[in-house]
């Protein structure tokens, strides 16, 4: 038995030739090749392909051929509503074979006349391969069930997640919604660079989305209880069973293994290196006020010991945050304006970089200022930007424009654009302001670090020595989960510390 024999387990050397001589319209690497032959012709299947590594190519790529051998005549692709517009824009036209007769329809809440028309027209379409994108956040709504229904009424279908994390929850609406609908699908796929990103369990909604007997669970609670270590924690009356740690999970991966295929940049790619700075900030006098103020009404929620101490710990977290940046909300709900040197700092790190340069920044109010001061400095033209206001039409003009090099400046927000989209036109990137989520920030670091880049990115962290800013920096850049730490004593440690005023 040859080692590439062991390595695609029980596909023959016979199946690879014939993946290979398939019409691509883009030829797939040798990891990409790898995951068409293991996955072509199984029911379900999971694409684990970091970020860069062209997992939407091989989905393409497995659709078409599935199609070519009349084995479906539908693809339904749902993906996050900041992605998902970017499979018909530019996924599809890069990697869809030219052989393929095929029609994009993508998925509206609001449509237009003509969107309509052209929705309604894909219903009733069976000249060619019809792909239907659609939002992941339309499942928790009555209107897209309905006509996904119509749609793949009579059907063979594949039906992938993109960026299946979104759908780890198993007692969320979208979930159990995409999972009554694959019931009808021939083929399901999922797709993610990061399937675990808090913890094991995550796993056990996205591959019972495909098959709830894939990991040989039929209920979450059996998975947790083979797979987590658990102890009861109380607060006041109440208590709850709190993960502590994970067991048998050289188990857990020979399971995944039989049907999904991970792929690390480092094991398929020579990418060039990432490059990890800091930039200290100083602190205003307001800032230094604001600060004490809101740590020490954070604190005194911690030990009110109730249920609720927690989550009300981590708003004043958000609000201490908010209060390095510049800016916070009171508890009218009202945002006060805080004189800051951030902005500066900012534009210091930009004056040593040549290049484009993406300017991630977690707040609303950070991004407007960013993007106008950007542009009063360096043109009109300078600055692109991509966040939850944004129109789908200025997102792809955003992105097309940077990618271009029409626009020196990308400003966006990671939980919004951090995914699925390839900015490898820069090669340096600015934290304005950080996410507390691991995924959020592996996601948005690895838009320019994927194919295509040919430079070593530099990431600079805009941060406030000895506040919660830097412990939230140096856990996100050791790739600590942040979700499941900052959550009791930690928090308390972070928020005791106090900032020392900087010129």
């Amino acid at each position: 038995m040859t080692a590439a024999t062991l390595v695609l387990g029980d596909h023959t050397d016979k199946r690879a030739k014939e993946v290979m001589k398939f019409k691509y319209k883009t030829k797939p690497y040798k990891h990409q090749h790898e995951a068409l032959v293991r996955s072509h012709d199984k029911k379900n299947y999971g694409y684990f392909m970091e970020m860069g590594c062209g997992k939407s190519k091989v989905l393409l790529d497995n659709i078409a051929w599935l199609y070519d051998e009349g084995h479906i005549d539908t693809a339904v692709i749902v993906a996050p509503k900041g992605v998902y517009i970017n499979w018909q824009t530019s996924e599809i036209p890069a990697h869809m074979p030219d052989h393929i007769p095929h029609e994009v329809y993508v998925w509206k809440a609001s449509p237009n006349k003509k969107q309509k028309e052209r929705l309604i027209e894909g219903v009733s379409n069976r000249d060619s391969l019809r792909i239907l994108l659609v939002n992941v956040e339309g499942f928790a709504t009555a209107k897209l069930p309905k006509y996904l229904a119509a749609f793949i009424k009579g059907s063979e279908f594949m039906l992938a997640v993109d960026e299946s994390t979104t759908i780890k929850n198993p007692r969320a609406k979208r979930t159990k919604t995409l999972v009554k609908i694959g019931v009808h699908a021939k083929y399901k796929r999922i797709l993610t660079g990061s399937p675990v990103t808090n913890s094991p369990m995550d796993l056990y909604a996205q591959c019972g989305f495909m098959d709830k007997n894939l990991l040989g669970h039929d209920s979450y609670y059996s998975f947790q209880g083979r797979y987590a270590v658990t102890r009861t924690q109380r607060m006041g009356s109440h208590s709850f069973q709190q993960i502590v740690g994970f067991r048998n999970l050289e188990e857990l991966s020979e399971k995944l293994k039989k049907f999904s295929h991970r792929v690390t940049k480092k094991e398929a790619l020579d990418l060039p290196d990432k490059i990890y700075t800091t930039r200290d900030v100083g602190l205003t006098d307001k800032q230094i006020e604001y600060y004490a103020s809101i740590k020490q009404s954070a604190i005194a929620i911690l030990d009110g010991g109730n249920f609720v101490s927690a989550p009300a710990a981590m708003t004043q977290l958000l609000r201490v945050q908010q209060v390095l940046c510049g800016h916070v909300m009171d508890d009218d709900g009202h945002l006060v304006e805080i004189p800051s040197k951030r902005l500066d700092a900012m534009s210091d790190c930009i004056d040593e970089m040549t290049g484009q340069v993406i300017i991630w920044a977690r707040f609303r109010y950070d991004i407007k200022n960013i993007e106008a001061m950007l542009k009063k400095v360096h043109g009109a033209s300078s600055t692109v930007s991509f966040y939850g206001d944004t129109s789908d039409q200025d997102r792809q003009n955003a992105i097309e424009s940077f990618q271009a090099g029409k626009a020196r400046f990308f400003v966006a927000n990671p939980q919004t654009a951090g995914r699925g989209l390839t900015l490898t036109a820069a090669s340096n990137v600015i934290y304005y302001s950080n996410d507390f989520n691991m995924d959020s920030r592996t996601q948005s670091e690895d838009r320019c670090h994927r194919i295509g880049q040919d430079k070593k990115v530099l990431y600079v962290d805009l941060m406030v020595r000895n506040t919660v800013d830097e412990h939230i920096v140096k856990s996100l850049q050791s790739k600590l989960a942040l979700s499941a730490k900052a959550l009791g004593e930690e928090v308390r440690q972070w928020l005791e510390l106090t900032p020392k005023k900087r010129d």
